[in-house]
């Protein structure tokens, strides 16, 4: 079966740092003599032979500075505009956290439009999303324990739902195949990453398939959407929005024994409505079909839910590179400017990062980094990591990636934090290097653009030589790291 692939010459100073505009920096910047290196043999190659080894091509670039100064130590390429892939996570952390503060919290209510007397809501009950990109079936449960706690045992009136507190994306990005769980739909209403498990387990000469809203505590089973087992090999998938359901089909030929998989939800806000009625109805608190409404109703609030601060939000962000959550973030963070609209919302991140790291150029389709027409070069990268990175600001929201050296060993007295950046034929990495008393800030961007571009819809989950130039890439990378752990400590 088909399986979820998770998917210059040297400018001298960055920017203003050290109290001097970037056109009066030095050209090239010193170069300190070279040291044995300790770390592998293959790192004591230049930089132009581990890239030329990598064997990659399309284009390179990359730059490595000084993260206090801004000071380029080396570079290749640097302005380059190329595909960020995920590393457009570490603006829209920036980007999120300068308008909303990390602090923030999305809030998902109960409203009722009328009364409550005898137990009953005297008119509608409202589930009203405020944008929480990690909301989950647990929590829906919370709230219609809380619902019933406050006294409700059902209503007299409708079951509504509202997700506009953010504008609707169907998915974030179109070119994608239909069925990756990391493409779904973003809005203000948004459930388990806008994802429902699909599980199937052979019986007899068939399959038991379901539909569920799996989380710790609960996992209901889903009704807005459904699947058929088609007898058929190819295409694995196929999906139709029939309105209030949405519909797939899975190529029998692709099932085996058993197994589950997250499929992408495109009707979130009926999605969390027909969870949170079966989560209510299991607390004795029965309820109409879920409907959707444009526009909020007026009321009183029964119940809430507050998600986990902002920062808490974005550092499972950036570990597990979530894009759904970078989306409805970085939306958030431009509706808070009046934007109202996704492909404008890219745009104004785009102006903002240009304004305050003072880069030259960037263009961002999303804030995931999933579309692959966003462009930064690994120069304007740098710019941001020096100058609006410092003070634990990314440091604290980036994983620490451990490396190892030629003989296997875990690099002493490196420590790398970093985000990774995977799009077919495309691998970035940036962030920062602490060795011997140096701290660096770098990025890495490497990418077949013309390679990426010609793989056909049937190979988009997994092209054809796309893992193998996936790894030489990642491993140019650490060759870089360790190169410059060596040569520019201390």
């Amino acid at each position: 079966m088909t399986r979820l692939t998770r998917r210059f010459i040297l400018t001298g100073m960055l920017g203003g740092l050290a109290g001097r505009a970037l056109a009066e920096a030095p050209m090239i910047s010193p170069r300190p003599p070279a040291r044995p290196l300790q770390v592998g043999a293959v790192s004591a190659l230049p930089a132009a032979e581990l890239i030329r080894a990598a064997g990659l091509g399309g284009r390179v670039g990359f730059v490595v500075a000084d993260a206090r100064t801004g000071l380029v130590l080396e570079a290749s390429d640097s302005d380059l505009p190329m595909p960020p892939a995920s590393t457009a996570k570490i603006i829209t952390s920036l980007y999120a956290l300068d308008h909303l503060g990390p602090g923030y919290r999305f809030g998902t209510r109960l409203i009722a439009t009328g009364p409550v007397a005898g137990g009953k809501v005297q008119g509608d009950l409202v589930l009203a999303g405020g944008g929480d990109p990690v909301l989950s079936t647990d929590d829906l449960g919370d709230l219609a324990t809380a619902l019933r706690k406050a006294g409700v045992t059902g209503v007299t009136g409708r079951f509504l739902v509202w997700g506009g507190a953010l504008p609707y994306l169907e998915a974030i990005d179109q070119s994608q195949p239909e069925w990756l769980g990391y493409n779904p739909a973003v809005s203000g209403l948004n459930l388990n990453f806008n994802r429902v498990n699909f599980v199937w387990k052979r019986a007899g000469s068939g399959y038991e398939i379901g539909m569920d809203a799996r989380d710790t505590r609960f996992a209901p089973q889903v009704y807005s959407a459904r699947v058929k087992i088609a007898d058929r090999d190819l295409p694995v998938y196929t999906y139709r929005n029939g309105g209030k359901v949405e519909e797939w089909t899975v190529a029998k030929g692709a099932l085996g024994k058993g197994g589950s998989r997250w499929l992408p939800v495109r009707r979130p806000d009926l999605y969390a409505g027909d969870v949170f009625q079966t989560l209510a109805r299991a607390q004795g608190v029965p309820l109409p079909a879920p409907e959707v409404v444009q526009r909020l109703p007026g009321g009183n609030v029964l119940a809430q839910h507050g998600s986990s601060e902002l920062r808490a939000i974005l550092r499972g962000m950036m570990k597990y590179s979530t894009n759904m959550t970078a989306e409805t973030v970085g939306m958030a963070a431009s509706a808070r400017q009046g934007v109202s609209s996704h492909v404008a919302s890219g745009r104004a991140m785009a102006d903002w990062v240009k304004a305050r790291a003072g880069i030259g150029s960037a263009r961002f389709a999303d804030h995931s980094g999933l579309a692959g027409a966003s462009r930064i070069s690994a120069a304007d990268m740098v710019r941001v990591l020096v100058k609006l990175g410092p003070g634990g600001q990314l440091g604290g929201l980036m994983k620490e990636i451990r490396y190892k050296d030629d003989a296997g060993r875990p690099l002493a007295g490196v420590q790398v934090l970093a985000k990774t950046g995977t799009l077919n034929f495309v691998s970035a990495l940036a962030g920062y290097v602490s060795v011997g008393g140096s701290d660096l800030a770098f990025a890495i961007f490497t990418g077949d653009i013309a390679r990426r571009d010609a793989v056909p819809d049937s190979q988009k989950e997994r092209p054809d030589g796309g893992r193998a130039w996936a790894g030489r890439s990642r491993k140019m990378q650490q060759q870089l790291i360790q190169r410059w752990a060596a040569v520019y400590s201390g």
